[in-house]
């Protein structure tokens, strides 16, 4: 298995919490997981881009939004199976909406969570 590249928003306290578990699932060291927030990350796509919606790269191939969690799914054993069904383009089209509508309610849902680790 090639490994998988991720690029994540270091100072959005939803994204940090979802890392988080990521790293604990991805026992076997699949994932190399980049804070795009970090002036010293190495970024091949513009940072704002990078932080504007989730990217993965597995190989020369680039991933974002629903296709680049489907893409870190099938990186940790145990959510293979979700990545696996990711693949059919009904479902990933299905995540793919379902994201947008997520990433139009992040920043409400960003200050929520900020309020409530105070």
């Amino acid at each position: 298995m090639t490994r998988l590249t991720v690029w994540h928003d270091g100072n959005c306290p939803l994204c940090q919490k979802e890392i988080a578990l990521m790293r604990r699932l991805d026992r076997r060291g699949n994932i190399q997981f980049i804070d795009a927030s970090s002036e010293a990350a190495d970024c091949p796509l513009d940072r704002r881009k990078l932080l504007g919606r989730f990217h993965a790269r597995e190989g020369d191939r680039m991933y974002d939004g629903a296709a680049a969690f489907a893409a870190m799914w099938r990186a940790i054993p145990v959510l293979r199976p979700l990545g696996e069904i990711a693949r059919f383009p009904a479902v990933l089209k299905g995540l793919e909406f379902l994201y947008g509508h997520f990433l139009k309610a992040r920043p409400v849902l960003q200050r929520i969570v900020r309020k409530i680790e105070r």
